[in-house]
């Protein structure tokens, strides 16, 4: 069974996890790590299909229906334009190309972004239509090839306005769903880091990979809790909802690529060449991290606490 039937099939028996800053946040995040830890690319598609239901219910549209697998395609490229036309009929339909669609092949539907003449809008697509074309061939890395990412081409094809981009991105909303990514990368690290805690070994040298990996994983999970925690108790704060965002995704990612330093140095060339399943994690894992913003996300939090003329260790 291929990752999309997976995702799709978990989606449709499993209850939707609560809505993040609703009060049940660690919950949520909890489930997109143990996801993910199952498998990396499992997890990145659940964690964008109930993105999407949370987008949805936040810019008050029905949510996501029953046996339906959503993506969440917000990526931008300066050689690959989507662009969004309204008729006078006040239809919309789309045409060009929209980069990094996650389940192009084996989504149902999609929220996407597209360039329209006042800006940006999301819209709807239903992706079971001629007009929409996923690239062959463009994907040269086992890491989350199972994830179906792809450049996915439109032809006129009729869509469903639902906000403008600032209604998208400028919400508490966003940076939450940012969090639930960061939560799937704690998945992928705990994951690799399963390969290190089953061997038996107990040299000195190992037992300060383990001792750093559980120390690393442990500051993640505590990072995790404490977001969730402020995301429930303030929910409408959008700035702060910012703030601890950016912090979150810059500790895990440091987390993420010390377990996956680690592991390696640890347990040598051995498993990534003999134990599919752990090159696999660790494949996936080095890719899905590049969904970061690294250092730019690091100076717009820079900015953010400059603007505030604030800064110090849990600058809120």
């Amino acid at each position: 069974m291929t990752a999309i039937d997976n995702a799709r099939d978990i989606a449709a028996s499993t209850d939707t996890p609560p809505l993040p800053a609703a009060g049940a946040t660690r919950e949520r995040f909890a489930l997109l790590t143990e996801h993910t830890r199952r498998d990396i690319s499992v997890g990145r598609l659940l964690e964008a299909h109930w993105d999407a239901d949370a987008i949805l219910r936040d810019l008050g549209r029905e949510p996501v229906g029953d046996d339906q697998l959503w993506g969440v395609w917000a990526a931008e490229s300066s050689t690959a334009v989507l662009t969004a036309t309204e008729h006078p009929t006040g239809a919309w339909t789309v045409t060009g190309t929209k980069p990094w669609c996650s389940g192009a092949d084996g989504c149902t539907h999609a929220l996407v972004t597209a360039r329209t003449g006042d800006g940006r809008a999301m819209f709807i697509v239903e992706l079971a239509q001629e007009s929409i074309t996923a690239a062959d061939g463009d994907w040269h890395n086992s890491g989350m090839a199972a994830t179906e990412t792809h450049a996915v081409q439109f032809a006129d094809t009729p869509v469903e306005f639902v906000a403008d981009a600032d209604a998208y991105l400028h919400r508490p909303g966003f940076w939450h769903g940012a969090v639930g990514v960061a939560a799937c990368w704690f998945g992928g690290a705990s994951l690799v880091a399963d390969r290190l805690f089953r061997q038996r070994k107990s040299d000195d040298l190992t037992l300060v990979h383990l001792g750093a990996v559980d120390t690393a994983l442990w500051n993640g999970a505590a990072a995790l809790t404490a977001a969730a925690d402020a995301f429930d108790a303030a929910p409408d704060d959008l700035e702060g909802a910012q703030a601890i965002a950016l912090r979150v995704r810059a500790i895990i990612e440091q987390v993420a690529t010390e377990v996956i330093e680690r592991v390696g140095r640890c347990l040598g060339p051995g498993p990534l060449v003999a134990d599919a399943a752990h090159a696999q994690a660790v494949a996936d894992l080095t890719v899905y991290l590049r969904q970061s913003h690294a250092e730019h996300d690091l100076r717009a939090l820079g900015a953010l606490l400059h603007a505030r003329d604030e800064g110090g260790v849990g600058a809120s």
